[in-house]
């Protein structure tokens, strides 16, 4: 069962997070109107999915997580027959993304690598500039530079007032290009917030090193602190209370050097998935 209550602003790079069998293809499929919903409301640019699909897809370019193409067809005869589906007579910013994307486009598909096969649903997603792009697990396949022109891709493509729907398990990829996210934990939203917003909610780790072995027990009574790992001399805290005391029996433990930093996406989603994190927090 899905059951998501979420918004997309015009204009930004909305992420979509959740590990296998969360409900995100799912959802997805759902405003596209490829599935339809039991119960609930649905709208995309103001339109029902379920008696507007035509009308939505029009302005859409999808990029499936599962980009399924003719085995026997070439990338170029995949181009064009996509352009001549969608009306496309200038094709000149389809062939910059190929050339960008360095697409293969001679070969047929069944002889082509995964990444290969991406860059062709990816070129066929953008190439006629639609108004949202719903893009699953995007990178899947692609080597490092072309991660890159992907990134540079989107944030070109919001600033022309274009908006992304973002799904993916990268996370590094996620917090590089998305400005609000959205967790789902089977079929429920679990936070919706700005990735700035939920890194300041978010415990800060605090490693302290000491010239014998790292004392544990001192920290572990402390309110809002909590043992992560002790290794050696060596402890990591994660710290969600204040930070006085903590810095207080550090100094009477004898701590001889200590770092902090704020969680990482990766970190604030495995808390949330794991149900440490406070699905009424931010929002």
């Amino acid at each position: 069962m899905i059951d998501v209550d979420f918004d997309i602003e015009a204009g930004e790079v909305f992420g979509f997070l959740g590990p296998n069998g969360a409900g995100k293809s799912t959802t997805i499929r759902i405003l596209l109107g490829l599935y339809r919903p039991t119960s609930g409301r649905v709208r995309v640019f103001g339109l029902d999915p379920r008696r507007e699909a035509s009308q939505i897809l029009r302005r859409v370019g999808y990029l499936p997580g599962e980009l399924a193409l003719h085995p026997r067809l070439t990338g170029a005869q995949h181009l064009d027959r996509f352009a001549r589906i969608r009306g496309l007579t200038d094709r000149r910013y389809r062939d910059e993304l190929v050339d960008r994307f360095g697409a293969e486009l001679d070969r047929p598909a069944h002889t082509l690598s995964k990444g290969n096969r991406q860059k062709i649903g990816l070129v066929m997603a953008f190439m006629h500039r639609p108004d949202l792009l719903v893009l699953d697990e995007p990178t899947g396949g692609l080597d490092p530079l072309m991660q890159d022109e992907f990134a540079d891709l989107v944030r070109e493509t919001v600033a022309d007032g274009r908006t992304i729907l973002l799904s993916s398990h990268d996370l590094d990829e996620v917090q590089r290009l998305v400005e609000r996210v959205c967790i789902l934990r089977e079929g429920r939203v679990v936070v919706t917030a700005t990735v700035d917003s939920l890194r300041k909610s978010s415990p800060r780790s605090i490693t302290l090193r000491f010239d014998r072995k790292a004392p544990q027990e001192a920290f572990a009574r402390l309110d809002g602190v909590l043992v992560r790992s002790r290794d050696g001399q060596q402890i990591t805290l994660s710290v969600t209370g204040p930070i006085a005391p903590l810095l207080r029996t550090a100094a009477d433990e004898g701590a001889v050097d200590i770092t902090a930093r704020r969680a990482d996406l990766d970190e604030l989603f495995l808390s949330y998935y794991r149900g440490h994190g406070d699905p009424g927090g931010v929002r």
